[in-house]
This record gives C-alpha cells, sequence and structure tokens, in this order.
C-alpha cells in the first residue's frame, strides 16, 4: 500500500506540473457568429485527408486579410471518405541543384485548387512517373 501511495503522489505531482505548463500557453479563442476562420489540418502530399466531423474549437483559427484568397468549397471534390486527390496543373518552373556526385532536377507544380504562391517543388522523376503527360 505504501508504494502505491507514492505512486498516486508521484501520478498527481506530474499531472499538476503538465497543467500548470499547459495553463500558461492556453488562450481564450472567441468567435462571434458570422466571423471568418480557417479550420487547421494538416495535409499530406497526394491524398488529402480531412478529420473526423467532431474536432476541437483549438483547430480553428481567425481569418486575418483578404477572403478572396479562400478556395470555394464548391469546387473541392471530397469523396465518402472525407479525401481528396490532389492533381497538379501544370509546371511553372525547373531547376537542377548539382550535389557532389549528382545532380537533383526539380519541378515547380502548380496544383490544383492552389494559387501560384502556393506552387510546390516536386523531384521531376517523381513527376515523370506520376504524371507523364505533365512533363514533356
Amino acid at each position: 500500500m505504501e508504494k502505491v501511495k507514492i505512486i498516486k503522489e508521484r501520478l498527481k505531482t506530474a499531472q499538476s506540473h503538465q497543467k500548470s505548463y499547459s495553463d500558461v500557453r492556453r488562450r481564450d479563442l472567441k468567435f462571434k457568429e458570422d466571423d471568418w476562420v480557417f479550420f487547421k489540418v494538416s495535409p499530406m502530399k497526394g491524398v488529402m485527408r480531412f478529420v473526423h466531423p467532431v474536432f476541437h474549437v483549438s483547430l480553428l483559427k481567425n481569418v486575418i486579410g483578404d477572403p478572396i484568397f479562400i478556395v470555394p468549397i464548391e469546387t473541392v471534390e471530397i469523396n465518402e471518405e472525407l479525401t481528396y486527390k490532389e492533381i497538379p496543373v501544370s509546371i511553372i518552373d525547373r531547376q537542377v541543384r548539382k550535389l557532389r556526385n549528382k545532380e537533383i532536377s526539380s519541378v515547380k507544380v502548380l496544383w490544383r485548387n492552389q494559387q501560384i504562391e502556393e506552387a510546390a517543388w516536386e523531384l521531376e522523376e517523381e513527376m515523370k512517373k506520376k504524371y507523364p503527360y505533365l512533363v514533356e
């Protein structure tokens, strides 16, 4: 019983430390009706995965800036599994990085439903394999 008592005390101490640590960094979120908010998700390359229909309010962020940059939901085709496939639209730029023993070719790809500023650098070889029609 003595060891159980010690374990409980140490657990309580650890929980207290964690709570005090998180309380300092936590901030109250307040939203008004008709406020614009972003829903924060972490995208993965290729297939974009969305979260469960129930989410924590901490994933909402206030919109700061121009709402014209928001992609209308109607243009994003989401399937039953709440995912959508990113499709490359065009190649904007090319670059070759020279290392000691080899050269790495990259292409800057504009993806569907994204702005030009959000174009990403991808390996040219991978783009040739996945989307041969794009790299000709």
